[in-house]
């Protein structure tokens, strides 16, 4: 009985290996000059806590290979990237912008970096004065009408 349970659960486990996810690639060649600008206060933030999801510059741990898990991780970082990158930044337009930083000015407290991700990274946690620096960052960029 138990050497046939461990065998279907070997065989699903096997099975979900060939289920990924794909996460978008790196181009070729990442134009530096794309990447965001901003004071090297805030890039130390950002890198440390954000670029993970949020770049081409994703430290894929061991267990992010591995189904199931892999499927969630892999996921957050295709939506991470898709929401922003900010080795990107330099081809979004002044309205995609302005979105993020709405987005950042809102996500910053309560979602980002996000608590699951801070279980395995607390070298990411940020404290409350770091999130409302970047919070009035974010803000210092924000258009009057989207205050």
């Amino acid at each position: 009985m138990w050497k046939t349970l461990f065998l279907w659960v070997g065989g699903a486990f096997l099975l979900l290996q060939a289920i990924q996810v794909e996460i978008p690639q790196p181009p070729a060649k990442i134009d530096p000059n794309n990447e965001i600008k901003a004071p090297k206060e805030i890039m130390t933030m950002l890198k440390t806590s954000c670029y993970d999801c949020h770049s081409y510059e994703t430290k894929m741990p061991w267990y992010g290979h591995i189904s199931p898990i892999s499927l969630e991780v892999k996921s957050h970082i295709k939506e991470g990237r898709e929401a922003v990158n900010f080795q990107e930044w330099g081809t979004y337009d002044e309205k995609k912008r302005q979105k993020i930083y709405k987005g950042i000015t809102k996500t910053i407290n309560f979602r980002m970096p996000m608590p699951m991700y801070l279980l395995i990274h607390e070298e990411a946690k940020l404290t409350k004065a770091q999130r409302d620096t970047i919070k009035a960052w974010a803000k210092s960029h924000m258009k009057e009408e989207d205050l």
